[in-house]
């Protein structure tokens, strides 16, 4: 935020006091524009930085699409797990694709604040898939 307040006080400053020793523009209300200016600049700069430090702003379906859980398989590869409305899929995510690889009748995992949620992600879907091997 410096670097952006010192490189517009050095473009509006010299227009300031050309505009003061020519005599023909009110030296007040020149510094209430360029206070104005920069608070509002001032404003921008803070809302960016709140917006990036909390996240993006969710759509209208985040309440019904969440993020279970995401087990790391390969150094770029994934196996997320996600609540879609009553359902829960688990998907293959590589750098070229996201595949469905099951989609589950009943739920492995309890959708964020159900009870039973301090159990870990991935030692359940070991247990599941560990229960698929065997059938």
């Amino acid at each position: 935020m410096t670097r952006h307040a010192v490189a517009m006080a050095g473009l509006v400053l010299p227009g300031v006091s050309w505009a003061a020793e020519s005599g023909g523009v009110d030296t007040g209300a020149l510094v209430r524009l360029t206070l104005g200016l920069a608070a509002v600049l001032a404003v921008i700069v803070a809302l960016a930085w709140a917006m990036r430090r909390m996240g993006r702003f969710t759509g209208g379906a985040a309440g019904r699409l969440q993020v279970l859980g995401a087990v790391s398989v390969g150094q770029r590869e994934r196996v997320v797990l996600l609540q879609a409305g009553d359902r829960q899929l688990l998907l293959g995510v590589s750098p070229g694709a996201v595949r469905t690889l099951h989609v589950f009748d009943e739920p492995i995992a309890p959708a964020p604040g159900e009870a039973g949620e301090t159990a870990g992600f991935a030692a359940r879907l070991r247990g599941v898939m560990g229960e698929a091997e065997r059938s």
